[in-house]
């Protein structure tokens, strides 16, 4: 034979050898065979009818090899439809396909693409279901003869016919010992894995949005059924070649050894989808209960608590554990955060457990959330729970909720709170910007309140009343100030000179108008943290409003918070203007072209309009970094500066800060 004969026959026998061909080559070959079709039978009785039989033969099997009589009362067989009707015509065409084969790969392979064409117009399931009801009419057959033989003349001499003894005899189970248990253990996890995917086709009844491990899963299934099918088919060659006593045998190893991934990553498979099913029928549940009047602490109960977990409260204020009927009637304000969380982050919630400690209607519970608790993060836990007065869930275990905060209230590494009725309904999905920007000027902070505060210009106050007690006062007094920062010192010098030349101008002096100055970088670093903490919570609750003066204000503030300089001018508790630190600096420096408009015109309006000169003759691209706080942002936002939409860029940032906490972020 030449060389070049000799490549293109090994090519060919690669070609339809499966222990050497992809999935996507065993695919490419079997779809093909494949015949979208309405074809239906009761396939449900059909499996129940071969599972009965192929756990009673290999039963016997089991007995015959041991040598034993082991009972088979713990079989518990299942029960068909009453009117069912086997497709008998159909399990004789595809026994016939399978029988009296000579063994090899490439006939195996040729012989399951055979009964994959016979077998087109069924569904996947159907056709490894179709092909384990034929060999179990032969083997239930085999295994039901060689038990009756002993006794019953008639099963004796169909044995004879069918070869029973030559395989049954005590010489020939000793002899064959090895492969008969071989094949037998390799029909119970055929069995095996068709019943999984007889599984998962029922499962495709859910939404792949519910349950995304289903989609890869039924993806795979005709190629675990060419599998299943071909595994069939090459038991029934070795049982041929044992029962008639031949010189050559088939090789079941390989086939066990794929079958066998098969079923492993299928049970698998079906784990996550059970799993990813539970969830999904939970979330739905609570979000149900969410929107349907219920005691608040059936809500709290099904959103916090395992089925198994110890459902009980540790107060902290009497260092106790309590039971969560506390909760029951009460509005509930849910504090939940991971362990990352800081003591000025606690701190917002004191300002109202403090104010509602004595009003029995409304109760704080804090809501850790953590992934994987450690020794460690217990520790962390204990210390943080000692210094909140209010109620801590001790459950050390995943919320069982936290695919519904996650999800549905958008929780990030960000602390949030939820605000509940006594009937369980939300009114408010994250009260915590509300809170930290308005104190209990919001209480009792629903969406209710958040719009009420929104409709309120005098905003600035909120920010920067708590940051030195002179700016309580000359805002009491309605005083001009300039509050103003950057990350330029050189910036914040010639602002503080040109603002401090024209707060002490003879024109301003004379027309009484009083203008103090408030440097926010010249304070410690725990005031600007909470300057820009206070800009960054009123972003928040008012990104999703309609855009006015004071959200466009907010939004610009925000957008200046790493330049190197920028101002804002307010008259009281309401913001006159605020820029950017060139248009700004230069409005401020240039006060000798605009200051006899501030006899005429006063000094508010003649500042605004000099500084408004001047951001329309200069351009300067706006940028808007915004924290990853719990909640949705919006998917657009306008410019502070002009009518366009921003573009969007991410970007990330490390402080190098090392983490200890495993909370989710």
């Amino acid at each position: 034979m030449s060389t070049k004969s000799l490549i293109h026959q090994t090519a060919e026998s690669s070609e339809h050898n499966p222990l050497t061909m992809s999935d996507e080559q065993i695919l490419d070959q079997i779809y093909s065979t494949h015949v979208h079709s309405d074809t239906k039978f009761d396939v449900d009785s059909l499996f129940t009818l071969v599972d009965n039989t192929l756990r009673r033969s290999t039963h016997i099997v089991d007995n015959v090899v041991q040598g034993s009589q082991v009972s088979s009362e713990h079989i518990d067989d299942k029960i068909p439809q009453a009117n069912f009707n086997s497709p008998l015509c159909t399990l004789k065409q595809i026994s016939h396909e399978m029988s009296c084969k000579p063994p090899g790969e490439e006939i195996a392979h040729k012989t399951t693409l055979s009964i994959l064409n016979k077998l087109s117009n069924y569904e996947w399931d159907a056709k490894a279901v179709l092909t384990l009801a034929a060999f179990a009419l032969e083997y239930g057959e085999f295994w039901l003869l060689a038990q009756h033989q002993p006794t019953d003349l008639l099963a004796k001499s169909v044995a004879v016919l069918k070869r029973v003894p030559v395989l049954t005899r005590p010489a020939a189970v000793h002899k064959h010992r090895h492969a008969i248990v071989e094949l037998n253990n390799l029909v119970k996890t055929t069995l095996q894995v068709i019943e999984f995917i007889f599984e998962l086709e029922k499962l495709t009844s859910y939404d792949t949005k519910d349950v995304p491990a289903l989609e890869p899963a039924i993806e795979q299934i005709p190629v675990d059924v060419y599998w299943a099918i071909i595994t069939i088919t090459a038991i029934v060659t070795q049982i041929d070649c044992l029962t008639t006593e031949s010189e050559h045998k088939q090789e079941l190893s390989h086939y066990g050894q794929k079958i066998n991934i098969v079923l492993s990553r299928l049970r698998k498979q079906v784990t996550i989808c059970r799993q990813q099913i539970e969830e999904a029928k939970y979330f739905h549940k609570i979000r149900k209960l969410l929107q349907t009047p219920t005691e608040i602490m059936e809500v709290f109960k099904v959103l916090i608590f395992s089925k198994d977990a110890p459902q009980s409260l540790f107060d902290g204020a009497t260092k106790t554990t309590i039971d969560i009927t506390v909760l029951k009637k009460k509005n509930v304000y849910l504090f939940i955060s991971t362990l990352d969380i800081t003591d000025e982050e606690i701190s917002v919630l004191r300002i109202v457990y403090d104010s509602i400690k004595t009003n029995e209607q409304y109760k704080i519970v804090w809501i850790p959330i953590v992934e994987e608790w450690s020794e460690q993060l217990h520790k962390k836990f204990e210390i943080l729970k000692s210094k909140m007065p209010w109620y801590v869930v001790q459950n050390f275990r995943t919320i069982a909720g936290y695919k519904y905060i996650k999800e549905e209230w958008h929780f990030k590494k960000k602390p949030m709170v939820v605000v509940l009725n006594p009937h369980g309904k939300v009114q408010h999905s994250n009260a915590f910007h509300l809170i930290e920007a308005y104190g209990m000027k919001a209480f009792p902070f629903t969406s209710f309140d958040e719009d009420r505060i929104n409709r309120e210009i005098h905003w600035v106050g909120s920010v920067v009343g708590n940051l030195h007690p002179d700016i309580d006062t000359w805002m009491k007094q309605q005083k001009y100030v300039f509050f103003y920062g950057g990350n330029d010192k050189e910036w914040i010098q010639q602002f503080t000179k040109y603002a401090t030349a024209l707060a002490n101008d003879v024109v301003v002096k004379e027309s009484k108008i009083s203008i103090e100055l408030f440097c926010v970088e010249k304070e410690d670093k725990s005031l600007i943290r909470r300057f820009w903490s206070g800009i960054e919570s009123l972003f928040v609750t008012k990104a999703h409003r309609t855009v006015d003066a004071v959200t466009q204000e907010v939004q610009k503030m925000l957008s200046y918070k790493n330049e190197t300089g920028w101002a804002l001018l307010s008259k009281g508790s309401s913001v006159v203007g605020s820029g950017h630190g060139t248009t700004i600096l230069k409005t401020v420096a240039e006060f000798e072209k605009w200051k006899e408009v501030v006899v005429k015109k006063g000094f508010e309006f003649s500042f605004k309009e000099y500084h408004e000169r001047i951001v329309r003759s200069t351009h300067r691209c706006s940028h808007l970094e915004i924290p990853n706080v719990a909640g949705k942002l919006p998917e657009t936002i306008k410019c502070p500066d002009c009518p366009n939409t921003m573009e969007i860029y991410i970007s990330y940032k490390c402080c190098h800060n090392k983490n200890t906490g495993n909370g989710l972020h």
